[in-house]
């Protein structure tokens, strides 16, 4: 048999195939967009609210079942974002977790939005959820009918990313438009305050927390973070020594959905998953701009370059 990936062509989905496959685990990716081929990965290019023979019969028959499929993007502002927030994000994964055998290993995607920003120490999983924004509210409601599969004796986990990057990451996160616009010599636009602090996860411990809920067979949510907040002055100034490009900081109004800081308590990841996330930032930064084809022809200390914001 095989573990499913849903979400196999997206950003974290793609490493996770990945990772699995040099594990020599055969994987169904399952995604609307096509998967690149590789050895011991069947392809199913499938909407999941279609629910479709193909993806039930996959879904019934894994070993593990990592759930990523979602419509992403805090920020997306367009007139149906709403529906299809709930058709991508709550509606598909009542499919995948109705689909799925109660006994079978559920690793569920949600986020750390759900916390509505940093609590004082980090957000602990325990913590009441304050949701803000559509998005943030979509990721509770899946986390609910996890809940649900829970109390009704199924398996699932639910894992809470905070701001992943690395290679790969989507053109709408940050550190990908950063990168870019160091590129092309334009200035780089900070949302609210250069002072506000994000805990940054490499895509890799991203990959490496999931597949440990699976194989220890996690119950309930576990954040993925790794416990230190960076400010976004730091992180455009990683973005910078990587490219060596002379540009300006522009700081613009944040929208109401954007938190001023967000930091994982990372107590129960360490205890549950064997180790806990750690983010080298130059060394991330580089990886993604390098994978991008971006980059500088000279090295610059990272200190040198927290440009006057205006």
């Amino acid at each position: 048999m095989a573990v499913v990936v849903t979400g196999a062509a997206g950003f974290i989905g793609r490493q996770l195939v990945a990772a699995l496959r040099g594990r020599g685990q055969d994987v169904v990716a399952v995604d609307r967009r096509p998967c690149s081929p590789a050895a011991g990965v069947r392809s199913i290019e499938a909407d999941l609210v279609a629910d479709l023979p193909a993806v039930r019969a996959a879904l019934w028959t894994a070993d593990a079942v990592f759930h990523l499929a979602g419509c992403p993007g805090v920020r997306d502002a367009a007139a149906d974002i709403a529906q299809r927030r709930r058709r991508d994000n709550v509606v598909a994964a009542a499919v995948v977790l109705a689909a799925t055998p109660p006994s079978t290993p559920v690793v569920v995607t949600s986020s750390s939005s759900v916390y509505g920003g940093a609590a004082a120490g980090g957000c602990r999983e325990s913590d009441r959820l304050r949701p803000r924004g559509g998005y943030a509210r979509t990721k509770v409601a899946v986390e609910r009918l996890c809940a649900a599969r829970l109390r009704s004796g199924g398996h699932v986990a639910i894992a809470r990313p905070f701001t992943v990057a690395g290679e790969g990451q989507r053109a709408d996160m940050a550190l990908a438009i950063w990168l870019e616009s160091a590129a092309l010599g334009r200035p780089i636009t900070i949302l609210g305050s250069p002072a506000r602090t994000r805990d940054v996860t490499d895509v890799r411990d991203v990959v490496r927390g999931l597949i440990a809920m699976a194989d220890r067979r996690v119950t309930g949510p576990v954040n993925l973070g790794t416990g230190t907040g960076h400010r976004l002055d730091a992180l455009t100034a990683a973005v910078l020594a990587v490219t060596g490009a002379p540009v300006d900081l522009v700081v613009a109004a944040a929208g109401r959905d954007e938190v001023a800081d967000t930091l994982a308590d990372t107590t129960r990841t360490g205890e549950l998953l064997g180790f806990v996330p750690h983010t080298d930032l130059i060394a991330l930064v580089r990886r993604q701009a390098a994978a991008a084809g971006i980059g500088g022809d000279r090295a610059v200390p990272a200190a040198e370059c927290v440009a006057a914001a205006r």
